[in-house]
């Protein structure tokens, strides 16, 4: 089936990003479209990322708290 007629595979990865099949257009909060050729595509979900709309991996980071310290 030609690409134009099958429909885009999105998989949402629980706690990362929001994998989408590629290419591309993304349109942001503020109004910006970015643009990725990438086959396929991370999308950030959690909005730490430094690439935003694109993920960097950042959710990956976490804070670790000490026994006792809340």
């Amino acid at each position: 089936m030609p690409s134009a007629e099958r429909p885009r595979r999105v998989t949402v990865v629980p706690g990362g990003p929001v994998l989408v099949e590629g290419p591309v257009e993304l349109c942001t909060p503020d109004g910006e479209v970015v643009r990725s050729d990438r086959f396929v595509v991370a999308v950030c979900a959690c909005r730490r990322s430094k690439r935003f709309p694109f993920c960097d991996t950042s959710h990956r980071k976490r804070v670790r708290t000490q026994p006792g310290n809340g």
